[in-house]
């Protein structure tokens, strides 16, 4: 049997030159740092599906499955070997913490300009977007 490995959609959200961050808080993984809205594909559910799922779970917003689009691949060893997407959208609505439990921190930040405490695989596929690279691989 082939290897099998969690799935993860990373969304990249952007207005004039910066991106949408947030700092993880109380989730026992990577906290104090910054990452993008992000989470696991569930079982039985597409990336485009699981894309939609977060955006709303996460910062409250609901996006229509054809304005998902895939920007960059990345596979990844770190814990454990994963596949990432990170996908950009259209949206409309106000963007807003829907879980302060698991975030202490929702900003707009500058491109050129990120915080230095990004988490590192999201940082790379952030330059990777930016340089237009659609896969990389991190980690091995």
């Amino acid at each position: 049997m082939g290897s099998r490995f969690p799935v993860a959609v990373h969304l990249l959200f952007f207005r004039d030159d910066c991106v949408l961050l947030l700092r993880r808080f109380n989730t026992g993984w990577e906290d104090g740092k910054y990452n993008v809205p992000a989470g696991h594909v569930e079982a039985g559910e597409s990336v485009t599906e699981a894309t939609v799922r977060e955006a709303h779970e996460e910062i409250g917003i609901r996006l229509k499955s054809e304005v998902v689009e895939v920007v960059h691949v990345m596979h990844r060893k770190a814990e454990e070997e994963r596949i990432d997407f990170f996908l950009v959208k259209e949206w409309t609505g106000n963007i807003a913490n829907q879980e302060p439990h698991k975030c202490d921190d929702l900003t707009w930040y500058s491109l050129a300009s990120l915080p230095s405490n990004v988490i590192p695989y999201v940082r790379q596929g952030l330059e990777n977007y930016q340089n237009g690279i659609l896969f990389s691989e991190c980690g091995w």
